[in-house]
């Protein structure tokens, strides 16, 4: 009898070590892995379907938690064995398991920065967006180029080109093209609404100022030039000349390289504004702010034609004889090693300077 009550006391106090044991265990397993403040950061992804052991093992394997174990347990103690969301996580290594678990319920997924630079066309932004996993290029360009999408938000069309602001976004992996849309036509209203009543006094439609900042934005390398250029082609069109602008012909070709002479006059599009008088039909890209203001408060100069320097500037000229002068000029200028243009990469642009005979242009700028 006395050996029995022996062995069991035995037999209690080795359970009730163990349980002491576990009980540590799992306390410490609750606790972040690193206790106080820490910028160190894990990104993990979680797959659609994974299972919940699945996802503590990865957790675990990724040095973001102290036990998968732990994790699991407390994911069924919490009734949220079925409710962990895919997608990429960022966790910081001083969050609690209770946090990390919460992140996953609520499906917090880590937002991925993206900088759309200005100019940017819709299938150079929908590149942009597919290469950074946001979403499927064909996807965002169905919306994108949609007239009923542009009814939507209220905007002349027929496509969002011109529209989508120029801007450093936070989008998910995976994000839905409408939402990724929605985001940079918001700001763009945004912004525009600064200028809305200015563009009214002045008699200038949304759409006419878009596209001009469109071909400013194109064309100018420094801000500071922005207002000339945007005043060279207003004079231009006061003046019913062509504008002649070679952005406008890379937007038809789809490729912004270096014109060819047949390129002027063979590429038979609506866009080719050496062929055809006033602004083309729509933006050729999404210009920004500046751009815009550029156009709505261009500089007060008689110029009507400008030639890339080599330096990122350009040398402006009221008369055509000036502009071919300044052409010889910058032909005979050496390259600028700091520089990546030279004089033999630059096209020049030799338009009439005369008044175009074509047909005048319905644009009001």
């Amino acid at each position: 009898m006395k050996f029995s009550i022996r062995k069991n006391k035995k037999w209690m106090l080795i359970f009730c070590s163990l349980i002491l044991f576990f009980l540590g265990y799992y306390f410490e397993g609750l606790e972040p892995v690193v206790k106080g403040p820490t910028k160190e950061f894990r990104v993990v992804e979680v797959k659609k379907g994974e299972s919940a052991w699945a996802i503590a093992q990865k957790l675990k394997n990724h040095g973001i938690i102290k036990s998968s174990v732990v994790f699991y347990l407390e994911a069924l103690r919490k009734g949220y064995y079925h409710k962990l969301k895919p997608g990429e996580y960022g966790f910081y290594l001083n969050q609690s398991l209770s946090e990390i678990l919460t992140m996953l319920v609520e499906g917090k997924v880590l937002a991925k920065k993206i900088t759309i630079p200005e100019g940017y066309t819709l299938w150079q932004i929908a590149d942009l967006l597919e290469k950074n996993e946001i979403c499927r290029k064909e996807d965002f360009l169905k919306l994108a180029e949609s007239p009923q999408t542009a009814k939507q938000y209220g905007l002349p069309g027929p496509t969002l080109e011109g529209y989508l602001f120029p801007d450093t976004y936070y989008f998910y992996r995976n994000s839905h093209p409408g939402q990724v849309i929605k985001t940079m036509v918001d700001n763009f209203w945004k912004h525009w609404k600064k200028y809305e009543e200015i563009a009214k006094k002045q008699k200038k439609s949304l759409k006419e100022i878009i596209i001009l900042a469109s071909i400013v934005e194109k064309e100018a390398y420094l801000d500071s030039e922005k207002p000339v250029i945007a005043a060279v082609y207003l004079n231009r069109i006061k003046k019913k000349m062509p504008l002649q602008a070679d952005p406008t012909i890379n937007y038809a070709l789809k490729s912004f390289r270096r014109l060819t002479y047949k390129d002027y006059y063979q590429v038979k599009s609506p866009y080719n504004t050496y062929l055809n008088p006033g602004l083309p039909p729509t933006p050729i890209g999404n210009p920004g702010e500046a751009s815009i203001k550029a156009v709505l408060f261009p500089a007060k100069v008689p110029y009507l034609y400008f030639v890339a320097a080599g330096n990122g500037s350009h040398v402006f000229s009221v008369t055509y004889k000036e502009h071919l002068e300044a052409i010889n000029k910058i032909r005979e200028t050496p390259k600028n090693p700091a520089s990546n243009q030279t004089s033999e990469n630059l096209v020049y642009k030799t338009p009439s300077d005369k008044p175009s005979t074509e047909p005048k242009s319905d644009t009001k700028l």
